[in-house]
């Protein structure tokens, strides 16, 4: 058996908190992201542990967010909320519930910085690649993944985050894309929402070659977004050399999901955890951060097979198995090329 698992978030059901109705970011993920949990917990035992998410603080929010942004989301929401664009909503709670999901990612970090060992999962919602520095957008509010990117930054860390959401993160993207301290690499389904993310986005002048971005089409399976992180990221990651790796860990990639058309399989989150895990430069510096995955029995299987890879769980005998044989591969190669032209003199 592995190293401890510390999941930052509830240890039971979520109620109503941040509930749009019928609206696809529901509630009802969460539980399905606990019952995944549980699934591999069973293996576990002492060695997994929950924590209770607290709050971001001003501070913290501030280093990726705009103090007006902050003012008026939150006022949005005691005022009763409503919509703040086509696809995202907020209610009253939504501030609160915002706020905690941000900071599960610092207490997360803190955990894993004082054990030096282990891996954590940040299991709350609203998601958060989309979310911009001054508005919300595609689900999300805060940028969780980079709050904690920025606080680890603030403190002479190197942050590599590797975000395999279907959809490409463009607010993760723009918010880094002059920092050298963070390297941002996306696997994503385009063309696709927020229809960002075109393998010549390579960062910006702070920063050349630091945004890496592979576009794949509908009906791509995993060996083609393993095929990307080895051939495309890993050469990029190796020079960089991170000392934390930040997952934004989308599940709505698996091939049942309702919102999206790549063809994934739990089994090749599995694999692609083990293979980002394996980027950290040593134990208890791998944070998983929850984004998107709207297929509750999809999402349950393959938060237990990422997490269960990350802790070297044994695997259930009825796993998905990794999955083969989808077009894309020579985007993979297009976008290798297309970095070089970019990036070339």
């Amino acid at each position: 058996m592995g190293a401890v698992l510390t999941v930052v978030g509830p240890s039971g059901g979520t109620g109503t908190v941040h509930d749009g109705g019928g609206h696809p970011e529901r509630p009802a993920r969460i539980d399905a992201v606990m019952d995944g949990v549980a699934d591999v917990g069973r293996e576990l035992g002492s060695a997994l542990e929950f924590v209770g998410p607290a709050p971001a603080d001003a501070a913290a929010l501030r280093r990726v967010h705009s103090a007006a942004y902050l003012r008026e989301l939150e006022e949005f929401c005691r005022e009763g909320g409503g919509s703040l664009d086509p696809d995202t909503f907020a209610r009253p709670d939504s501030w609160e519930a915002a706020l905690l999901s941000a900071g599960a990612g610092l207490q997360a970090v803190e955990v894993l910085r004082r054990r030096g060992d282990g891996v954590a999962f940040v299991a709350t919602r609203p998601p958060g690649h989309h979310a911009l520095a001054t508005r919300s957008m595609g689900f999300c509010l805060l940028n969780n993944v980079a709050v904690s990117a920025a606080a680890l930054v603030a403190e002479g860390e190197r942050v590599l985050i590797v975000d395999w959401d279907v959809h490409h993160g463009n607010g993760t993207q723009a918010l880094f894309w002059d920092d050298p301290s963070v390297l941002y690499v996306s696997t994503h389904q385009s063309p696709f929402y927020p229809g960002t993310g075109g393998a010549d986005e390579v960062g910006g002048s702070e920063a050349p070659g630091l945004t890496v971005n592979v576009p794949l089409p509908a009906g791509a399976t995993g060996d083609v977004v393993r095929r990307a992180l080895d051939e495309v990221a890993a050469p990029v990651i190796d020079a960089f050399a991170p000392t934390w790796v930040l997952i934004s860990a989308g599940f709505d990639a698996h091939r049942a999901d309702p919102l999206a058309d790549l063809a994934l399989s739990s089994g090749d989150f599995a694999d692609l955890a083990r293979t980002v895990a394996g980027f950290a430069p040593r134990p208890g510096r791998v944070v998983v951060f929850l984004e998107g995955g709207y297929d509750l029995g999809a999402l349950r299987s393959s938060v237990a097979a990422t997490l269960g890879a990350l802790v070297h769980a044994p695997e259930p005998s009825d796993r998905e198995h990794p999955t083969a044989g989808g077009p894309g591969a020579e985007l993979v190669d297009r976008a290798a090329a297309a970095r070089q032209r970019v990036l070339s003199p």
